[in-house]
């Protein structure tokens, strides 16, 4: 068995793992290819297209992505032009396969995309729709915040056709927010909200957090009716995480961690908040993501198992079937700026400077591991015909988890065997998933300077 060096029984929230590779595995590219070379045997037919703003107007005391508050306007505007750079030089890059490369689907995050001022805003749009004409057409994701939330900037995103507004809330009581690092006010989140669900965007998402210090069932119910009393299309449930450089880190570098009754709490109040949604008629999709059951599948979902995804911005990730790749990547203050900085002052976008190579093996588990952590489960047919191999003997760790109940091994009938989280196993995904890291990821996310 691939020993990832992670214990089932340890803490059940060991890390949320939404990208595999980590970003932390990245290393700095000797020779770095050229973006025509990556990109020349990939499929450019249907491509994601993620933009990322690295500004905000405060720093959560949660937060460890890549993201810097309240930048001075000339560093927002070197960002941009160095975005613009970035933006025509990667088409240009694309372009040279010879094959017609084309965006199906777009998403724009942080930080807060919203803290660009209105006018930012659309040059932002500019810039995204001269890299991929088809923009105006397709389903746009946007994350905002309550206090970016304004009409002005709305009205911009409405305009240029945004499809799903996200918003973190993550309480709907001021002093839970506070207490998770987050200084906002109740009647400024309900405005925001007003104005998001005004009829514009055909999907609003609200990200709600448990575990917050001082949190109890029935604060965490209130939350969970307020959000379900808005009926937003969709309702992600994150477990509050203290995270090295952040806020709520520097505050807790003195207390023991793990604490065993604080999973115990976490995970009440995780199957508290499914009850509640599925109660109310909203549709599991992962440990996370729960979908209104009238709402279609949302077209702004990215499965990153399956697509490429072309990466603009200083944070975002670039994937094609063999390669990852970004900049360099950092969570303390004094570090993100200097990598902004150096993003800002680069004039050459044409290679791939920071990235790591998935050999087969890795291309395999990062496609298991992104599959079997959504409800739907993962069909070994879909795996074989992707990889010509059985995924029980490429990833043998799978039998632990069916031994462990967290799995379930049942006949598919489009062939094969559909293999899929049981309701402990979904609530166990944030063991899970770091657990089956490869050893080699593992020790290169452990070789990185905490920075």
């Amino acid at each position: 068995m691939n020993d990832t060096r992670i214990d089932l029984d340890a803490s059940p929230y060991q890390g949320y793992l939404y990208a595999y590779p980590h970003k932390s595995a990245y290393r700095p590219l000797d020779p770095a290819p050229r973006l025509r070379d990556v990109w020349a045997g990939q499929d450019l037919s249907s491509l994601f297209l993620y933009a990322h703003i690295p500004f905000c107007e405060m720093r959560c005391g949660f937060c460890n992505l890549f993201t810097t508050a309240r930048p001075p306007s000339g560093r927002v505007a070197d960002y941009l032009r160095a975005l613009r750079r970035q933006a025509q030089q990667v088409r240009t890059e694309l372009d040279a396969t010879g094959r017609d490369a084309r965006v199906a689907t777009a998403a724009i995050g942080g930080g807060t995309p919203t803290y660009l001022e209105p006018v930012e805003l659309d040059e932002l749009f500019d810039i995204l729709t001269g890299f991929a004409p088809e923009l105006p057409q397709l389903s746009i994701g946007v994350e905002t915040s309550p206090a970016t939330a304004t009409a002005d900037r709305l009205t911009v995103l409405a305009d240029r056709g945004v499809h799903r507004i996200s918003m973190g809330v993550q309480s709907f009581l001021d002093r839970e927010a506070h207490a998770a690092g987050r200084p906002q006010h109740r009647a400024d989140v309900d405005a925001a909200l007003d104005r998001i669900q005004g009829g514009r965007f055909p999907v609003v998402n609200l990200d709600l957090i448990y575990g917050i210090d001082g949190q109890t069932p029935d604060t965490w119910q209130c939350s969970l009716d307020t959000a379900l009393a808005r009926r937003p299309e969709e309702i992600y449930l994150y477990p509050l995480y203290v995270r090295p450089l952040t806020g709520l880190g520097r505050r807790a570098a003195d207390e023991q961690l793990p604490d065993p009754e604080w999973d115990a709490r976490r995970l009440d109040l995780y199957r508290q908040g499914v009850a509640a949604l599925t109660t109310a008629g909203y549709r599991q999709q992962s440990m996370r993501q729960f979908r209104r059951a009238d709402v279609p599948g949302d077209d702004t979902d990215y499965c990153c198992q399956d697509d490429g995804m072309i990466g603009l911005g200083c944070g975002a990730r670039s994937y094609t079937d063999t390669l990852h790749y970004s900049f360099d990547y950092a969570v303390g203050i004094p570090a993100v700026r200097a990598i902004l900085d150096e993003y800002s002052a680069t004039t050459d976008f044409t290679r791939a400077t920071v990235g790591v190579h998935l050999d087969a093996q890795e291309q395999r588990r990062r496609w298991l591991i992104k599959t079997l952590l959504r409800t739907d489960g993962m069909r070994t047919a879909d795996y074989t015909a992707r990889f010509g191999t059985d995924p029980t003997v490429d990833i043998p760790e799978l039998a632990e988890l069916t031994a462990r109940g967290w799995s379930l091994h049942r006949p598919d009938p489009a062939g094969g065997t559909l293999i899929r989280l049981t309701d402990d196993g979904l609530a166990h995904s944030d063991v899970i998933g770091p657990w089956l890291v490869s050893t080699t990821i593992r020790a290169a996310m452990a070789a990185a300077a905490t920075r």
